[in-house]
């Protein structure tokens, strides 16, 4: 073997030298001029490729190179997008055959479904040698169900929806009923109840057991003993003291009072009390509001909240208590002194009608003559209502001369009206009425010309016209009456808060 090249030949090693790429000068001058180039080339491309931002704020520069670009690399975007969607073609699967009409049936004769939705259940699809048919299917001895009476409902009826027969039902309402009115039983009560076993499918069940709350302090349990239903009352003990709520009015007098756990209705009905007494704008955040309400508890645990019995608010200097009581059988709130609310305003309008006649001298249509006219005439048709403008007593009722058939009322103050040429009186002596409530109907008797209410008002025995009055009255105890109120407030005072 040749030990380095310059052994062999020089044919052979220029040979060598040009299949090996190091050869003449002029080969190696071309490979350095390809490599300048191509370097040069790639350093330009990628310079441009630095440069050129893809991503374009197509808000910014509308309209330029830039931007149009930015829009074309969008659309490309978007189009490549598009192209290489997949398709949303469904895809179609095999589904089952629709079922005939005897496979539809026996197929339906073996599901379970409401009896809403015609169910046919029951019927065995593929009867065999081991299967029998039984005549009827096993009762259960008892039965346990619960009722609920509905508003306007019928107390023998519910028992009746239940399955009770109806001789059985009227029965047990006749027990019930001679416990406690079957009207007072508050809508809504549960009533549970157990029936029997009975002889055969043709019958009622039995009534075995009947078990309610009839009251909040009654509870009924009718029971069968020796084949008779006997009636057994459950007393329960009810504790009855008032429920207390006092705090601070802060931001609102309604949210402070609910906040303390005062039921809405008794807040309403005391915002409406100590509105008759002073402005409920002038109650401040620091005033401290007082409640009693009814409530009662029993010793099963259930409690019921009633209606609100006293209501105070303690404003520093002055204080204000109001006790809700019932005097000449209307229930008005008074003041720890006994006097009520001051009512202002002039009368009802007695009678729907038109002013025909007004208070003071004039021409008597019959009697031919001038006279003073001690009231006013309203025209209406005959047999319209006549109701009292005021709260009263009814002081005169029959027929009083010119005036034909007159009611005459006693007010307080020393004030009466008059009511005359009615057709036909209601009102009887000595009875209390109060405002809008009926006394008569228009008509023309006496010295009348056609029908319509004469009224008229006398204070103090003297005449007034009726239009042009308003009234300012406040009820007031007095006697043996102020006694009991004042004695009631006092209790009432004493009840501890929270009851």
């Amino acid at each position: 073997m040749f030990a380095n090249r310059d052994d062999l030949g020089p044919m052979y090693r220029q040979e060598s030298d040009r299949l090996a790429g190091g050869g003449g000068g002029a080969v190696a001058l071309r490979s350095r001029a390809y490599a300048r180039f191509d370097s040069s080339l790639l350093r330009r491309g990628l310079d441009r490729t630095r440069d050129l931002d893809l991503i374009v704020d197509l808000g910014a520069r509308i309209g330029s190179a830039e931007w149009w670009r930015g829009l074309a690399t969008c659309t490309a975007l978007c189009a490549s997008a598009f192209a290489l969607a997949p398709s949303y073609r469904p895809l179609v699967g095999q589904t089952a055959p629709a079922l005939g009409d005897a496979q539809w049936q026996e197929m339906r004769a073996q599901t379970i479904a409401p009896s809403a939705y015609g169910a046919d259940t029951g019927r065995v699809a593929a009867p065999t040698p081991l299967v029998e048919e039984l005549a009827e299917t096993p009762e259960r001895p008892q039965i346990d169900i619960t009722a609920t009476l509905g508003t306007g409902d019928g107390f023998a009826r519910v028992l009746t929806r239940a399955g009770v027969g109806e001789e059985e039902a009227r029965r047990t309402a006749d027990l019930v009923a001679g416990a406690v009115s079957l009207g007072d039983i508050r809508p809504g009560t549960k009533l549970e109840m157990t029936l029997g076993r009975r002889p055969n499918r043709k019958v009622a069940r039995p009534l075995d057991r009947l078990s309610f709350r009839a009251k909040f302090e009654l509870a009924l349990e009718v029971n069968r003993n020796g084949g008779q239903l006997q009636l057994l009352k459950k007393p329960i003990a009810i504790d009855e003291t008032p429920l207390r709520i006092q705090g601070r009015v802060g931001s609102g007098l309604f949210a402070a009072a609910r906040s303390a756990g005062a039921p809405p209705k008794a807040i309403e009905s005391y915002l409406k009390a100590l509105a008759q007494y002073m402005p409920i704008g002038s109650v401040r955040s620091n005033d401290r509001f007082d409640l009693i309400v009814e409530h009662r508890r029993a010793a099963t645990g259930e409690t019921e909240t009633g209606s609100l019995l006293y209501g105070g608010l303690d404003q520093g200097k002055k204080v204000l208590r109001l006790l809700k009581w019932t005097s000449d059988g209307k229930e008005q709130w008074f003041d720890a002194a006994g006097v009520g609310a001051e009512k202002k305003g002039g009368f009802t309008m007695p009678v729907q009608g038109h002013l025909t006649s007004s208070f003071g001298a004039r021409f008597h249509p019959i009697l031919g003559y001038s006279r003073m006219h001690q009231g006013v005439d309203y025209g209406a048709p005959m047999g319209s209502p006549i109701i009292a403008a005021t709260d009263g007593t009814v002081r005169f009722a029959g027929w009083h001369g010119g005036h034909g058939n007159y009611v005459q009322l006693q007010h307080p103050g020393n004030m009466q009206t008059g009511y005359a040429h009615m057709s036909r009186i209601v009102a009887k002596v000595g009875q209390k009425v109060h405002a809008g409530q009926l006394i008569g109907y228009v008509g023309s008797t006496g010295l009348s010309t056609g029908p319509h209410l004469h009224f008229e008002l006398f204070q103090n025995g003297r005449a007034v016209n009726p239009t042009t009055v308003k009234l300012a009255r406040a009820a007031q105890l007095a006697g043996a009456q102020l006694a009991r109120f004042k004695a009631t407030l006092a209790r009432l005072l004493t009840t501890r808060i929270g009851g």
